[in-house]
């Protein structure tokens, strides 16, 4: 691995970008070339490539593109290559074939070792380099096996829609994708902050060089009569780019408390409060102590810094909790009841830590995903005006905050959260950077953030939810509602309808007051939806947004109450309807934006999950167009039977994609072995 740049050096280029307030694009000047889709894939995570594979498989014509030039997402261009599952799913292997066939791929690239990091967080630990080359040789396999077809767009974004008359069908997408100007650096070179607003501008620059494409159905009308659409566009982009641009309604941050999100932190909706966000990098222990520079933003950071937690406090236990490298064996090592193998010379960790490099704003003046107000606010909503949804600068200070907790891992002696005496330097260590390093940039940090929550749509109006559907908390918490908080905090009539909706059978007793709330028995499974296309299982994991503007201010403390809703959940399910948003037809969700509440969305958004979601969105699409459908005439007479979407339901099964965990049954109320 090189070092191809200082930290030093890294830390200037930061200093000397003053990230400029976005500017409305010129008039596009005619697309260079315009390419046919069945469906078009905005987004290239987990998500976007389990929705390619399926589409593919099922001999569609995929158009996918990228804002960076790899594919995988948290696995690859997020540096977050430690597959997040549960140990009950990953013991009974229950997951979709695709992310079956990525387990299996990464095991056999490392020789039978899943692990070849040793970490201590999950059963698979690896190089996100290696992420990406098996994804694009499974998209590969793919295209041989269903026979459709797949054009891939990197270094890519989507910058204007067009739609038809009546507004509920997109007809087309303009893009724009970037190489390297004559003359100038390589891709990868810069930080994201500093390449963002320049890729999606029309115009040339002097580090870029601009394609613009446009995107438009292969096919010229649907294959069944009727106004079914006749190609469809998927967003499976990290932020929910397509729902904004689009201007679908989505929410974003924080719901208001109610009986379906009980333990939400605020009586008001606040959309500055999604989870932080996280750029990582890797680190290399080596035998000889290293030279450490201290960034000259060091000092605005540090009083941010901590191993959080006493039972963390421990520098091989965060050094080892993300290893994705590990040529030799280290010794046996416990700490705070955790069991590891120690860091030996040539380990090389990812660092995504919570009270380290998490970059976690939680006001409208430092919120990285704009609102729509702040949308339509800056222009962006305007035709040509779009700009990717980010504040510029939140991503930079992100990039900063993460270049500090380099510094403070191996120098530092500070802890915001434990005081003096705590952390001791680590010397013994190198930044790893270059375009051959683990994350593939010449600065070292990942190509793009780690993103923990975007914009998630509200899905269309349906029954028991008029206002439109989304999945709750309480469709999937482990929570015990009988606690005192909740018959303290709630109003009545709120605390009745929660114990009602937990109810079942007994909620219309609940409701008129025939039956005490207090003696309605706890459930024990998340809700089961007649529309599930897909399943996954995780805690309710925060990272919670800062009180304070700048999140790194000297004695900020996380939002008062973020945390209650976090805890254990049922395995869960992905409702079709969660995917389905409103006004558009041939619009589908998948990934982070899917309909889910702030809480609910803090499980829904792991590895399995994102494969699961996709996996359905690629087949119901794949689906839609061989039926002459539109997705949403699928679950639109719900809870009556439909037997289109039983078809959907038993295809997705045949191939191998669970809609359901074992035993997933109203009658069956023990899933507390599940872990």
């Amino acid at each position: 691995m090189k070092r191809s740049l200082s930290i030093l050096t890294l830390c200037s280029t930061f200093l000397s970008f003053i990230a400029p307030y976005a500017v409305l694009a010129a008039p596009p000047r005619t697309p260079d070339k315009t390419v046919n889709c069945d469906i078009l894939v905005v987004g290239g995570g987990l998500s976007g490539v389990a929705t390619a594979y399926e589409a593919i498989l099922a001999g569609q014509t995929v158009c996918f593109t990228e804002i960076t030039d790899w594919l995988g997402g948290q696995i690859s261009s997020q540096g977050t290559s430690a597959l997040d599952e549960r140990p009950t799913q990953r013991r009974k292997l229950y997951y979709s074939r695709g992310y079956l066939e990525l387990r299996n791929r990464i095991e056999r690239k490392y020789r039978g070792n899943l692990n070849p990091g040793n970490c201590w967080v999950s059963d698979s630990c690896f190089l996100p380099r290696d992420g990406h080359e098996i994804l694009t040789s499974m998209l590969k396999d793919a295209e041989k096996k269903g026979k459709g077809k797949l054009q891939w767009f990197p270094n890519t974004v989507i910058k204007e829609l067009e739609y038809s008359s009546d507004g509920k069908i997109i007809s087309s997408a303009i893009a724009i994708q970037h190489q390297p100007a004559n003359g100038a650096p390589p891709l990868n070179t810069f930080p994201l902050s500093q390449t963002v607003e320049d890729a999606y501008t029309y115009e040339n620059s002097s580090r870029f060089a601009k394609n613009i494409i446009r995107f438009v159905p292969k096919q010229t009308k649907s294959k069944a009569s009727g106004n079914a659409p006749n190609w469809y566009v998927i967003d499976t982009s990290e932020t929910g780019e397509i729902i904004a641009l689009a201007d679908v309604p989505y929410r974003l941050g924080i719901d208001a408390r109610s009986y379906l999100e009980p333990s939400s932190s605020s009586t008001q909706n606040d959309p500055y409060c999604p989870q932080g966000f996280t750029y990582t990098f890797a680190m290399e222990a080596t035998k000889e102590p290293q030279s450490q520079t201290m960034p000259p933003f060091y000092s605005q950071y540090a009083p941010y810094y901590s191993y959080e937690l006493k039972r963390l406090a421990s520098f091989p236990l965060v050094f080892t909790y993300r290893r994705i490298w590990s040529p030799d064996k280290g010794q046996p090592m416990e700490f705070g009841g955790v069991k590891f193998t120690g860091p030996t010379p040539g380990d090389i960790s990812m660092q995504n830590w919570t009270w380290g490099n998490d970059y976690r704003p939680g006001t409208s003046a430092d919120n990285l995903i704009y609102s729509r107000q702040q949308l339509q606010a800056s222009g962006q909503l305007k035709p040509g005006g779009w700009m990717g949804g980010l504040r510029t600068e939140a991503l930079r200070k992100g990039e900063e905050i993460s270049l500090g907790y380099y510094y403070w891992l191996t120098a530092g002696n500070t802890d915001s959260q434990l005081g003096d005496g705590v952390k001791q330097p680590e010397p013994n260590h190198r930044y790893l950077s270059g375009l051959d390093s683990p994350m593939g940039t010449a600065h070292g940090l990942s190509k793009h953030p780690y993103m923990r929550e975007g914009r998630r749509i509200i899905g269309r109006p349906s029954w028991g939810q008029p206002e439109g559907f989304s999945i709750w908390e309480i469709d999937i918490s482990r929570r015990n509602y009988d606690d005192e908080y909740y018959r303290k905090t709630l109003p009545q009539d709120m605390y009745r309808r929660l114990k009602a909706a937990l109810g079942g059978l007994e909620a219309a007793s609940v409701l008129s007051g025939q039956v005490s709330p207090d003696k309605v028995a706890r459930r024990t499974r998340s809700t089961i939806f007649p529309d599930a296309v897909g399943i996954g299982h995780y805690a309710i994991d925060f990272h919670p947004c800062m009180t304070k503007s700048p999140p790194e201010a000297p004695g900020n403390t996380e939002r008062p109450g973020e945390r209650r809703g976090a805890g254990q959940a049922y395995p869960f399910q992905i409702a079709l309807r969660a995917m389905i948003p409103q006004k558009i037809d041939n619009l589908l969700v998948g990934g982070k934006s899917i309909a889910t509440s702030h809480i609910a969305a803090a499980a829904y958004r792991v590895h399995s999950f994102e494969w699961s979601a996709g996996a359905a969105a690629g087949t119901t699409a794949a689906f839609a167009l061989k039926n002459g459908i539109a997705p949403y005439q699928l679950v639109d007479k719900l809870p009556l039977p439909e037997q289109r979407l039983q078809n959907l339901k038993q295809l997705l099964e045949q191939n191998g994609n669970p809609t359901a965990f074992p035993d997933t049954s109203i009658f069956n109320q023990n899933w507390d072995d599940w872990k």
